[in-house]
Formats: C-alpha cells, structure tokens, sequence
C-alpha cells in the first residue's frame, strides 16, 4: 500500500526502545539513592513496596493520569512524610529517577531508521510516557515532542493527535502515526484520522476485525525502506 505521506508522528516508549528494562534499572536506581539520602523511606519503602505505593497513588489521582512525573513525585512525597524523613528531598530523588528513565538503549534499527526518515518528512514525537528526547539525544530528528503531560490529555483520545496535527499545520490524513500499541498507537491514531502504522516487533496477533493498521512492520528500518519507495513512485516499477 502507498500513500502520501507529508509527516509522521511518533510514539517513543517500545517503539524507538524497549521501556522494560528501563523500569527494572529506574527503580533500583532510586532504591539506591534513598539508602544513602533517605534511609527510612528506604527500610520502609523498598522497590516492590514503593510500587504498591505508586500504584495506590495512581488510582487517588485519576486527574493525573496523564501526567507520570507529577505522579511519580506525589508517590516520593508521601513515602517520606509516611517514613518520617524530609519530603523536600523529593525534588532530588525525582532527578535521580528522571535522569536514570532517559538513559535509553535503543533498538538495533532505531538511529539509523530515525535519520532516515527524518531526511524524508517531519517528524514530531506523541507520547504517554514521560522522556525527554533532548536528554536521550534524539531531539534533532523532531520538529517538536508532544506528550500526555504537556497536552492534559493521553492517547488514545484524539486531541492529542489532531493537536500534533495543529502543530505540523497538516490534515491528519497527511499524517502517518507510528507505534507499537494497539490500542493507543495504531487505533487511536485510525479513529482521529490518522494513517496508521503499527510496529509490530514481537511478532503479535492483530486483535481487531472492523479495522486494520495501514501499514505493518516489525522494525522501523521497514517503514523507512516504505517510505523510500512511496516518495520515490519510479522505484516500484523498476
């Protein structure tokens, strides 16, 4: 299938790099910290009781659930006053955490794939997640970043991509989203208007009979590769 395609729009988290093992290391990381500057909150919030406490926190402020930062700050405030050590050390202990979430490994194809198409279309980067492309070193391929926090609102809900939209001053028609989740990604982007593209690395079954992604790949070294032959028509009779 080929279409125009003037820019794309981006997920980040499992699709330009795998988030699970950056979960594993941020909390463990944190862990640490809290042993040395808090050491109650430590003794009395280890990493799978701090979880819990996260979680408990995520479920009081559904307001928040755009919003993983503010979240996970609240959750640090209230594991130190519960421990009896200085809340005003959530700010640091925040940083710690945020700085350890931006040190990403990217998948094999990602760079190269991301300057690619960065050469052919804008690219703007929409996410749930909270990284931040210019501490990960990514942020001169994207026009701009859009996320959940900023926006007020996550995908899947379509004002998130028709603001991107907005912002790339385009139809979303002429925007092809690219990701990873079903749900999010691939139907979110469908139902707002979007081409859709769903990378689909592990290889899963597609769940939904009424609607299909435009377009599947299991790396974005594919995509890339797409869009080299849809810009350039003559390369498909050649």
């Amino acid at each position: 299938m080929h279409f125009p395609v003037r820019a794309i729009t981006l997920d980040l988290d499992d699709t330009l790099w795998p988030f699970a093992p950056i979960g594993a290391r941020v909390e463990q990381v944190l862990h640490e910290w809290l042993l040395q500057h808090c050491p109650g909150t430590a003794q009395h919030f280890p990493i799978a009781a701090m979880r819990e406490l996260r979680e408990r926190v995520f479920i009081e402020r559904p307001d928040l659930a755009h919003d993983f930062s503010q979240l996970r700050k609240l959750s640090l405030v209230r594991a130190m006053e519960l421990s009896g050590d200085d809340p005003a050390h959530a700010d640091a202990a925040f940083e710690t955490f945020y700085a350890e979430r931006n040190r990403v490994e990217f998948y094999p194809d990602s760079l190269a794939a991301l300057e690619r198409l960065a050469a052919r279309v804008p690219l703007a980067a929409i996410s749930n997640g909270n990284a931040d492309l210019a501490r990960v070193g990514v942020s001169a391929h994207f026009v701009f970043q859009l996320g959940a926090r900023e926006h007020g609102t996550p995908k899947p809900a379509a004002s998130i991509f028709h603001a991107a939209c907005r912002q790339l001053e385009l139809a979303p028609g002429d925007v092809l989203h690219v990701g990873d989740d079903i749900e999010m990604d691939v139907v979110g982007a469908h139902r707002a208007g979007l081409r859709s593209c769903w990378i689909n690395r592990e290889g899963a079954r597609w769940p939904h009979a009424d609607l299909r992604p435009d377009l599947e790949f299991t790396t974005l070294s594919a995509l890339a590769d797409w869009l080299d032959m849809a810009q350039q028509p003559e390369l498909l009779s050649a």
